[in-house]
């Protein structure tokens, strides 16, 4: 009897492919389904064979520990252009300004 090994909700095209290939290369057999067309349910992966779904998830916690291992030593993504992230906040904080200060005088 198949069983959903994972759900390919928001999961990223390079993981779900790094997936198949660790399925495929410890020559599991698995079949996906596609998402369907209005986002109601996701695609998934599924194991033919629930025998072998102990072993596909020991496979995908060590994947996962693998990959999260590899993700946090990657450098972060540098901030493109932080100078034109303070000239937004400073056109915002003038905005507020102008559009504040006529309330603030009514009182005086």
């Amino acid at each position: 009897m198949a069983v959903r090994l994972i759900n390919l909700r928001n999961v990223p095209d390079d993981e779900a492919d790094e997936v198949r290939q660790v399925l495929a290369a410890h020559q599991i057999d698995f079949y996906e389904t596609p998402a369907n067309r209005w986002g109601i349910s996701a695609g998934a992966i599924w194991l033919r064979d629930d025998s072998q779904l102990a072993k596909a998830r020991q496979l995908m916690d060590e994947y996962q520990r693998e990959r999260q291992q590899r993700v946090h030593a990657e450098d972060p993504p540098p901030r493109k252009h932080p100078l034109l992230i303070l000239i937004y906040l400073a056109i915002i904080a003038m905005i507020l300004y102008f559009s504040i200060m006529p309330f603030m005088n009514l009182g005086g």
